[in-house]
């Protein structure tokens, strides 16, 4: 039986997203939340499913791509279509829009478009003013489909942001 309401599961290459789960884990409470890392405690898509609400962070690499740890079990669920209609999921993720700018976090865009065609409920979009970028794929009618962090460029702004978004998710992932 899982004590906690949410899953955060998370990929990280250089630290950044995991440091960001670890953000949302503590603002949103220890106690409500269990925490993944991709690479080290991810055995099967399954564990996903064992949650009602979910946190789901991946930075964006090379060409939009997402972070490595997803790209398997992405894949996998792309093959078997496992059913999340019931499932709320809010995305974060790191990305550099500087050095990187013409696909800032597209990652989250593609797991938004993953997860909707699986029956998820996303939640969590984030405006995009004040970032500075030529394209991202995780753009949704002039808003990010989730929380994109630049900490390279504008890590200034990183823990405004992140208590922005956590205060607009709170309603949805505690009060229910």
């Amino acid at each position: 039986m899982i004590m906690a309401k949410i899953g955060i599961f998370y990929g990280s290459t250089s630290g950044i997203t995991e440091e960001i789960a670890m953000t949302l884990r503590q603002k949103l409470g220890e106690e409500q939340c269990d925490i993944y890392s991709m690479e080290e405690d991810f055995d099967e898509y399954d564990q996903l499913l064992d949650y009602d609400y979910l946190l789901l962070g991946c930075s964006t690499w090379g060409a939009g791509d997402v972070q490595n740890d997803w790209r398997d079990p992405l894949f996998e669920m792309e093959l078997e279509k496992p059913d999340f209609t019931g499932k709320t999921i809010a995305l974060f993720g790191a990305g550099d829009q500087v050095d990187h700018g013409n696909e800032f976090v597209s990652a989250l865009g593609k797991m938004y478009n993953h997860f909707q065609k699986l029956g998820a409920t996303l939640v969590g979009e984030f405006p995009n003013e004040g970032y500075t970028f030529q394209y991202s794929s995780a753009l949704l009618n002039d808003k990010f489909v989730g929380l994109p962090i630049d900490e390279v460029n504008q890590s200034d702004q990183t823990e405004t942001r992140i208590n922005q978004w956590v205060e607009s998710i709170r309603p949805i992932f505690l009060n229910n």
